[in-house]
């Protein structure tokens, strides 16, 4: 996981800033095209990610491969809970700590990184880390496992 990718204390009014600013640093390092943002911004609208785990909720936003020139995951840790609508119930809207902005080249390899992901989500010990984490190595020490 690259630590330029990891937002601590990452402060925003509503999703779309998240994601553009968490895009934006995908597309600085070229992980991802210059389409990337709008596309994620606009299958959000349709189709959310938010996610509540239970104790915190979770979004992982993303779009097609289409948009993207090499898979990679940038995770923001908000200073203030964000609004999502969730997955489940899109009229739902949930109070967003953590968000993974998954950027997937290879769909084939998109399930295993759901996977992974799934396991971060059932372990609440490590999201509280995850959200607990003074440094960016730290948050990327707690994800290594995770396969990009």
């Amino acid at each position: 996981m690259n630590v330029d990718l990891i937002s601590l204390g990452l402060e925003a009014n509503d999703y779309e800033s998240i994601i553009r600013e968490l895009g934006n640093k995908m597309y600085q390092k070229e992980y991802v095209k210059n389409t990337y943002v709008n596309a994620v911004l606009e299958r959000e609208k349709t189709l959310p990610t938010g996610l509540n785990i239970g104790e915190m909720c979770v979004a992982i936003p993303h779009t097609d491969s289409q948009h993207v020139n090499e898979s990679n995951v940038a995770v923001g840790i908000l200073k203030n809970p964000v609004k999502f609508n969730s997955m489940i119930d899109p009229t739902d809207k949930l109070d967003v700590e953590l968000v993974f902005l998954l950027a997937v080249k290879n769909p084939d390899s998109q399930v295993k990184l759901l996977k992974d992901l799934m396991s971060v989500f059932q372990n609440i010990k490590l999201l509280r880390d995850i959200r607990n984490a003074s440094t960016k190595e730290e948050v990327a020490e707690l994800l290594n496992f995770i396969e990009i």
